[in-house]
Formats: structure tokens, sequence, C-alpha cells
């Protein structure tokens, strides 16, 4: 899986400029608060269209401000758990995990429901609503349906700052399943 971007972007008075390149794995974003970081991340996935520049997967091009190509995010087929759950708040925990699912195709699925509630603990939460839920139950549930997505990449918020250190050890060798996975920042990999 290799990545490659190279951007520009406004954000008031700010300027980021950024220029990436990794052939997969794990890659981690530092830097201080306000360096652009979630602005890096929520342009790979498709929430940001960058004034200049580009982004490309595996040689697919998803952004090119140069020639007008702008991929929309549900057709990037990139995972995203955001600092925060942002669970679907009428639909079950099972209900939750299983919607990422319904986009891809029944070959390309890497991952099975049965397994990865097993391996995040969260067997006895699948009938109940996020609303029940607390703020670490609620991140195993969106890393949970972020996995069972199959995505061709991973990016994670800030998943595990909410999470206790034995949960932590045990979350993170799952983002292996993904060809690559990228991090917001150094609290997300503190275990």
């Amino acid at each position: 899986m290799t990545l490659a971007i190279d951007i520009r972007h406004r954000l008031g008075q700010f300027q980021l400029d950024a220029r990436i390149e990794t052939e997969g794995g794990l890659v981690a974003l530092f830097g201080r608060s306000g360096s652009g970081k979630s602005s890096i991340v929520n342009i790979i996935a498709g929430l940001i269209r960058p004034d200049h520049g580009s982004v490309t997967m595996d040689g697919l091009t998803l952004v090119d401000t140069a020639s007008g190509v702008f991929v929309p995010c549900h057709k990037r087929r990139i995972g995203y758990v955001f600092q925060e759950g942002r669970l679907f708040p009428h639909l079950t925990v099972r209900q939750n995990l299983l919607y990422g699912r319904w986009f891809v195709p029944q070959g390309e699925r890497r991952d099975d429901l049965d397994r990865i509630v097993d391996l995040l603990g969260i067997d006895a939460l699948l009938a109940r609503h996020p609303g029940r839920l607390s703020g670490g139950e609620k991140q195993r549930v969106a890393i949970g349906r972020a996995l069972l997505a199959s995505p061709r990449l991973l990016l994670m918020d800030e998943p595990l700052s909410s999470l206790d250190v034995g949960r932590k050890r045990e979350i993170v060798p799952l983002t292996e399943t993904c060809p690559s996975a990228v991090f917001r920042s150094a609290r997300s990999m503190a275990i």
C-alpha cells in the first residue's frame, strides 16, 4: 500500500504545506496542537478538499486539484476512527458494527463480526444503543466498525485516548489487518 500526499491548504491564518510518501504499515503524525495533523487526515479521508495538490493511494488518484479530480469519501474505501466514537445513535452496537460492511463486496471482506467482537470484548454490548455506552466502549465499537469495513487504509484520530493501557495493547495489533494505518498523534500510540 503506497500513499503519497503533496498538498497546500490555508486554514485561516495557517498555511498547511505537507508532503508525505509511505509504503504502508503504521504511520503516526506528530506535532503541536494546530499544526495541521487532523487536516491532513481529513484531506486523505475526503472530508476536506485541499486548495492545491494531490493525494494518491496505490496509484489511484484520490485528489488532484490541477486536473479537477476529487473522489468522494464514500468511494475511497478508507476507514476513519474519530477521537470520539461518532456512532449512529439510532442503531444498536451490532448494527453500527455491520454498517460499513454493506459497502464492501463480499469477496473483499477480511474479518468477520464474531472475531472482531471477541477481540474487542464487546459481546455483551451488541444489543445496546450508543447512548448507553461508556467512552471506552464507544471507541471499541468505532474501531470494530472501521475494521469490519475492510478498508484499504485506516485513519485514526487519537482513537485510543479513552482506553486503558491493557485494552490499548489488545487493540493496536488489530490495525495490522489493514494494509496501512495512519494515527493522528503521539497520544494514540502511548501504550
